[in-house]
């Protein structure tokens, strides 16, 4: 008798597996193989997070932090709201040059990608008429964003300029993942609202379910890769013959190092904007 798996069921699987996530550099994420396919998940990933960002805008319940930043800028500029978040994006990515962080592929399309994709669902999707279809709005954005982001995340082409910024402030002051990514965002948030962004119940709804979203979908829509092999120097004889006895620790701990679990990529990567995807 097969078991009946109910959509709660799948969640709970799905949410416990690992998730292969390499630590990779730009080039390395080039040369890992599957080019193709992870190009053409990233492109569509980064469209979807550009079109849950619209709904959420046409739903007018409260936006994202960084998006209550972009909608901000935008009532004191002549600009759309998806050039506002590549123009954001590229000056964020100045700031990676102290942090001596090079941006990888999927890093570069974000930045251009998912401003377009805002502006093309802008253009097309109309506002909800009545609270419900408001909150199907919302709510079925956040699925969108959910999808979105597990794509381009397990695409494995490197994070968006904003959550590149998070992860690389944690690295260079040591502070933990959760504390920068908390001050940036309420950085963010404050400001825009200050600026005449639209923040709300939404908001709240978003920051609570955006990571459960990303985490059951980025099992299923992660990429298998294999972990790049770290080139070593030649070695003589006698210094093989010392090192053979750590040489196979040496190895379990680099892949171990290489691996990230869901809860890993979950606080590094998910639920920005995205870029976090971002």
């Amino acid at each position: 008798m097969l078991a009946v798996m109910t959509p709660l069921s799948l969640a709970r699987t799905a949410s416990r597996r690992r998730v292969g996530l390499l630590a990779m550099t730009p080039v390395e994420q080039l040369r890992a193989g599957r080019l193709p396919l992870r190009l053409g998940q990233l492109l569509v990933g980064l469209w979807l997070y550009g079109t849950a960002s619209a709904m959420f805008v046409r739903a007018t319940l409260g936006l994202d932090p960084w998006d209550v930043f972009h909608y901000g800028v935008m009532q004191h500029v002549h600009l759309s709201l998806g050039t506002i978040v590549m123009v954001v994006g590229a000056l964020v990515l100045l700031l990676w040059i102290p942090l001596r962080q090079w941006p990888g592929l999927g890093t570069i399309l974000n930045s251009i990608v998912i401003g377009v994709a805002v502006d093309v669902t802008l253009s097309v999707l109309g506002a909800p008429h009545g609270g419900l279809q408001r909150w199907a709005l919302l709510l079925g954005g956040i699925v969108v964003n959910g999808i979105g982001g597990a794509m381009y995340i397990g695409a494995q082409f490197g994070p968006g300029p904003r959550d590149g910024l998070m992860t690389g402030i944690a690295r260079r002051t040591g502070h933990s993942i959760r504390l920068v990514r908390t001050s940036l965002e309420v950085a963010v948030l404050l400001v825009g609202w200050l600026l005449g962004g639209v923040v709300g119940l939404g908001t709240v709804v978003y920051a609570l379910l955006i990571g459960p979203s990303i985490q059951l979908f980025l099992p299923i829509l992660t990429v298998r890769l294999e972990p790049p092999v770290a080139r070593t120097p030649a070695v003589t004889a006698e210094s093989s013959t010392n090192s053979r006895s750590t040489a196979p620790a040496s190895a379990v701990d680099g892949q171990r190092e290489r691996e990230d679990t869901v809860g890993t990529g979950e606080e590094e990567l998910a639920g920005r904007h995205g870029e976090g995807p971002s």
